[in-house]
């Protein structure tokens, strides 16, 4: 039995080629199809280089289980995502590795109704048949068909979830990064301007190339804010949204070209759905929580913390019933939307929302700003990451005044608290840290936290 390491602790991601092969993702196709009982199943995969050849293999697996196959083609996580739910399909497989680097690819996984996969119950059985590679002959009565004619179902869908009469005239600077959202921008673009919205798009690096010439398509990273920020000041833009590879994420840039960090995206959105609909439910993260909270406390809502990953927050959106949820990593998940995690709803309800109350994203976020101050998710990589943790929790620990260890571990404090976690999928240890109203003290304290991690 070959043990397979590109499984991870939600999903399947390794180097194309090395970790995950042709030959792994038939396997991986025939596993998931004899786990779940699926059929049909919906795939779809970006444009990295090695995602076609990927994706011919997982369907000759699910083929080759008797699941019947329907192809989306090159198309967004959240397309495939919404295909499974809208066609009632047994599942859905989306080949992508992300944010990560060309030379890697994977696979996200959703059962009937784009619910997520128990990384326990399912994705270990799927593991343990795709390595034990014992699934005998071949059965009848699988075949693939051509499903990308679903785009069209999806860009009514996401743009329902808009008021397209509510928006003004804006220019938006699009940056797909080389990455899957050109096309599905295009078609939403088509359908906005046939609803008569008065939106612009200055498009940048919008042809999707799996050699990803500007880098991995990580819009997150500081080094990487210039790629959106520097045209969006040339075109004089009121907002940029740029995406990752797959685009279940979304960045946004203010008209100066500032990052706008992800918790206030995330109180900006909750603060609009409970403007409609008070008293709703909102989830977020335990990482960055002060602004949220805040937010949802005065327009009425009540907050509820899930653990950090899309399989804990889909999974306390579809328990509580909530309206949205989002994650300060740039998640965000919608109850309209099978509960699931899109990077196209987020920059358009920011939009309607700009228009509704005709101010620039800058006025609608600088007051979230300044009275939670953050500072941003640092990275470390200690030799020892329980160590590491043991010596911040010794230092601060005993002065804290509330110790949670829902997701890692997080401290709060008179004014300021900080999250400390381990990585789900890398080798990293994660920090934030914020404060009511205190930048200075931000920078102190993550001076100090990060000093004890470098220890």
């Amino acid at each position: 039995m070959t043990r397979l390491n590109c499984f991870k602790a939600y999903d399947i991601r390794g180097r194309a080629g090395i970790e995950l092969d042709e030959g792994v993702a038939f396997r991986i196709g025939r596993a998931f199809a004899r786990a779940l009982g699926a059929s049909p199943v919906v795939i779809g995969h970006d444009p990295r280089l090695s995602s076609p050849a990927l994706a011919a293999a997982l369907a000759e697996g699910l083929v080759a289980e008797g699941s019947d196959v329907l192809d989306l083609g090159l198309c967004g996580t959240e397309e495939v995502y919404f295909a499974t739910g809208h066609l009632n399909a047994g599942g859905g497989i989306m080949i992508t590795a992300s944010h990560n680097p060309a030379e890697w690819n994977g696979m996200k996984m959703v059962r009937e109704g784009a619910a997520p996969l128990d990384p326990v119950a399912d994705l270990c059985q799927i593991r343990a048949l795709a390595e034990a590679d014992a699934f005998g002959l071949r059965k009848p009565g699988g075949a693939v068909r051509d499903a990308s004619a679903t785009r069209a179902a999806y860009v009514d869908h996401v743009l329902g979830m808009t008021d397209v009469a509510a928006m003004q005239p804006l220019t938006i600077l699009a940056n797909a990064g080389n990455g899957a959202a050109g096309p599905t921008l295009d078609a939403l673009a088509e359908g906005l301007a046939s609803r008569g919205a008065p939106l612009r798009f200055v498009r940048v690096h919008h042809e999707p190339d799996g050699k990803f010439p500007l880098g991995a398509p990580n819009p997150i990273l500081p080094e990487n804010h210039a790629q959106t920020a520097e045209p969006l000041r040339e075109a004089g833009a009121d907002m940029g949204v740029a995406w990752d590879g797959d685009f279940d994420r979304c960045f946004l840039f203010d008209a100066t070209g500032r990052f706008i960090p992800g918790e206030h995206v995330v109180s900006l959105l909750a603060a609009a759905f409970l403007s409609r609909a008070p008293g709703e439910t909102i989830v977020h993260d335990p990482r960055v929580v002060l602004g949220i909270r805040d937010t949802i406390a005065r327009a009425g809502g009540r907050a509820v913390m899930a653990k950090t990953g899309h399989v804990y927050l889909k999974r306390a959106m579809r328990e509580t019933g909530a309206i949205y949820g989002g994650e300060m990593s740039a998640h965000h998940y919608f109850r309209d939307f099978f509960a699931c995690d899109s990077g196209m709803i987020p920059w358009l309800l920011v939009a309607e929302l700009m228009g509704r109350k005709r101010a620039a994203l800058a006025s609608l976020v600088d007051d979230l700003i300044a009275r939670f101050p953050s500072s941003g998710e640092r990275n470390f990589r200690p030799e020892d990451p329980e160590a590491a943790i043991a010596r911040v929790m010794a230092a601060f620990g005993p002065e804290a005044a509330e110790i949670d260890e829902t997701d890692g571990l997080s401290l709060s404090f008179p004014g300021w608290r900080f999250s400390l976690r381990q990585s789900n999928t890398e080798a990293l240890v994660r920090l934030n840290v914020e404060a009511e109203g205190d930048a200075a003290l931000v920078s102190e304290m993550t001076q100090r936290i990060s000093a004890l991690l470098e220890a």
